[in-house]
């Protein structure tokens, strides 16, 4: 596609000299002749450059620059002048030109100027771009030691093409640690390819990630790309690995040991140099004893692991997550009644960082722009008003709670639930077959 140029000039004769000359360098020009036309075909179709005439018959050319600046601010102006008007095109530069050149114009430095000036555009376009996806992917990990520790790994993740394998309960961000990884890394610029297993099973699965010739099954009536195609060069993020049926697995571990596979219903062997990040809510080495995962596929996506802990754990993050939240949903200077902070914290949040985006969209609605108080929060009020009706009220309750509580910090871990507990192993194994908890363990 040719470049798009308004030129904005009151003279025709001139306006004749550039249109030829550009067209044939490559061009497509749009011609104005005062600040009313120009502002019409700026409002009618984008452009890749402004070559503007600064003396016009219904005001001065800073008119439509001023114009561009606040409606375009990245689009490239070249400001053209007579050799009378220097100190014009100075304020010009001034005011947000990029280049100015002096009438009689020099056609061919006219073209090298014009050249120029598009690249540059094009690169600040691209810049922007990228300052917004940035923007968009940011993520905020916390300030509390757990999640400094956890941004290191990310950090270490990022750098690497290692499988990695991201476990924590639903909602606490998972995802978007996935896509923050992969955005620092060196496959940034190719597909991140999100896969959610438990959506899809079994064949349904097996025809996503592979794709399919026509006539492979039923339904296939023409060929069909899968998912590890697109994600060549780039990342594939399984989530919920846990779900995927066992013999899907085991065809799945012979692609990440060869990086090699087929189409449903080809014998063309293909190839994508993925890099995997898997993410599970599930306890994968108690569901490898229950026979559901394979524990050679559960040694290769965990080469590095990331676990993330749930909210009701990390509280010294809420109001940091609470100002970063508001901000992503548009409304950064939303303001918190001094009540509702501590109000929030009371809560145990077990649909984590999603249930609190959710809660905190709701309270906006609410609000209606006034500042959030604890009854925007009506849905909390109530859960936190039954939790401590039911607040354990003997020792053997509490005592009971605390290694529940334990335990599911440490995913089950005996040894690291001993360790926070304070006690040895036999004594926890011991506490839980007085206490007959099903830990699963």
């Amino acid at each position: 596609m040719k470049p798009r140029v308004l030129l904005v000039d009151d003279e025709s004769a001139a306006r004749f000299g550039f249109v030829k000359y550009l067209s044939k360098a490559g061009y497509e020009i749009t011609e104005a002749e005062d600040i009313a036309g120009a502002r019409n075909c700026l409002a009618a179709q984008n452009f890749e450059a402004l070559i503007l005439d600064l003396n016009l018959p219904d005001g001065s050319g800073f008119e439509v620059l001023d114009t561009v600046r606040s409606v375009s601010p990245g689009l490239p102006v070249i400001v053209v002048t007579g050799a009378g008007d220097i100190p014009l095109a100075v304020e010009a530069m001034r005011r947000g030109a990029d280049n100015f050149l002096t009438k009689p114009v020099d056609m061919a430095s006219l073209e090298v100027f014009l050249k120029k000036t598009v690249e540059i555009g094009s690169l600040k376009k691209i810049s922007a771009s990228r300052q917004r996806l940035a923007k968009k992917e940011a993520i905020y990990f916390g300030e509390s030691p757990a999640m400094q520790a956890i941004l290191d790994l990310a950090r270490i993740a990022a750098e690497s093409d290692t499988p990695l394998l991201i476990s924590g309960e639903t909602g606490t961000g998972k995802g978007m640690i996935a896509k923050w990884i992969h955005g620092q890394s060196k496959r940034s610029k190719s597909e991140f390819v999100d896969v959610n297993c438990s959506a899809l099973r079994g064949e349904l699965l097996a025809r996503e990630l592979f794709g399919n010739l026509r006539g492979a099954f039923t339904s296939a009536d023409q060929d069909r790309q899968g998912l590890l195609d697109i994600a060549d060069k780039g990342t594939l993020f399984l989530d919920e690995i846990g779900e995927m049926d066992t013999g899907l697995q085991a065809s799945f571990l012979k692609i990440l040991e060869e990086k090699k596979y087929r189409r449903l219903g080809d014998v063309k062997t293909r190839a994508s140099d993925f890099r995997l990040i898997s993410a599970t809510n599930k306890n994968l080495s108690a569901e490898i004893e229950a026979g559901g995962f394979r524990q050679d596929l559960f040694f290769r996506i965990n080469l590095l692991t990331i676990h993330l802990p749930p909210l009701r754990e990390r509280l010294s993050d809420l109001a940091g997550l609470i100002r970063h939240l508001l901000v992503d949903l548009g409304a950064g200077e939303a303001k918190l009644a001094d009540d509702t902070a501590a109000f929030l914290e009371t809560y145990s949040w077990p649909g984590n960082i999603r249930e609190l985006r959710n809660v905190l969209e709701r309270a906006l609605l609410l609000a209606r722009g006034s500042v959030l108080a604890p009854e925007h929060f009506s849905g909390l009020q109530s859960a936190v008003q039954a939790r401590s009706n039911h607040e354990p009220d003997t020792l053997e309750a509490i005592e009971d709670a605390h290694i529940q509580a334990a335990l599911r910090k440490f995913d089950n871990d005996v040894t690291k639930a001993a360790a926070h507990l304070k006690i040895s192993r036999a004594t926890l194994y011991r506490k839980i077959k007085q206490l007959n908890l099903k830990q699963g363990i």
